[in-house]
């Protein structure tokens, strides 16, 4: 179960992709501070912008230059 400071961080983030990732850098580190000493997160993927394989490769590789790593639900 994730923290209520995670749900926000996601929702966030969710909204920035719909608003051409304006202020995703900053979202990114809202979100790492909310994991704390986490690092990994569960993301939806039918709320990502391309839910294909190619797209999620890409936000993956993106988060983990920034430090977190991406899980997708089921």
């Amino acid at each position: 179960m994730t923290s209520p400071a995670v749900q926000q961080a996601l929702e966030d983030i969710y909204t920035s992709f719909n608003q051409d990732n304006l202020n995703l850098d900053a979202q990114i580190e809202k979100l790492k501070t909310a994991l704390g000493g986490g690092k990994e997160v569960e993301m939806t993927p039918t709320r990502l912008p391309h839910n294909n394989r190619e797209g999620r490769k890409l936000l993956q590789s993106y988060f983990k230059r920034k430090g977190v790593i991406v899980k997708f639900a089921e």
